[in-house]
């Protein structure tokens, strides 16, 4: 992660947040700095990756979670994003990153991460992600009963069923 000023903003930000419902989603605010763009002068693609880490931080502890990964030594990892840019970002744009658990499997939380400016579509992700702990993956669904939802997950959308497919053969094709 190489945004450590925004990271510092919103760890300081973050004491205030309160305890949201699993399913909510997260939103925080940024403005793209002249820092954050290519040559083009839009923000730079990867930037959108690093600004992605910071909304699931955000979103880690909205829902309660970050207590239990400090407690437990939780390490987060990512296994694999999808994003689609749809608009350009532009210097100074004022943005808001909006961050969602979709659903889980026994391995993988999948999660939905929008770029949204004046409540438009920029940019679209999804990304499965998982937990170790000291003795190897936490399941997904220790994670979840660690902040009190115990009911079974929601179903996997088609679009997700899919991309998972794709994940997995394209791990395969390298081993």
């Amino acid at each position: 992660m190489n945004l450590y000023l925004r990271l510092l903003w919103l760890l300081w930000r973050l004491h205030s947040v309160a305890r949201r419902d699993l399913f909510e989603e997260s939103r925080v605010p940024f403005r793209v700095l002249p820092t954050d763009c290519d040559l083009n002068l839009h923000m730079n693609n990867g930037r959108y990756l690093s600004f992605m880490d910071l909304g699931r931080l955000h979103l880690t502890v909205q829902a309660g979670l970050w207590p239990h990964v400090r407690r437990n030594r939780w390490m987060p990892v990512m296994a694999a994003a999808e994003i689609t840019y749809i608009r350009s970002l532009k210097p100074f744009d004022r943005f808001e990153l909006v961050t969602r658990i979709v659903t889980w499997d026994d391995k993988y939380a999948y999660m939905e991460q929008t770029f949204e400016r004046d409540g438009e579509c920029c940019a679209h992700a999804y990304v499965k992600g998982l937990f170790l702990g000291r003795d190897g993956r936490v399941s997904s669904a220790d994670v979840a009963r660690a902040i009190g939802y115990d009911a079974a997950p929601p179903p996997l959308p088609d679009v997700l069923q899919h991309w998972a497919a794709l994940t997995v053969s394209k791990r395969d094709n390298f081993k």
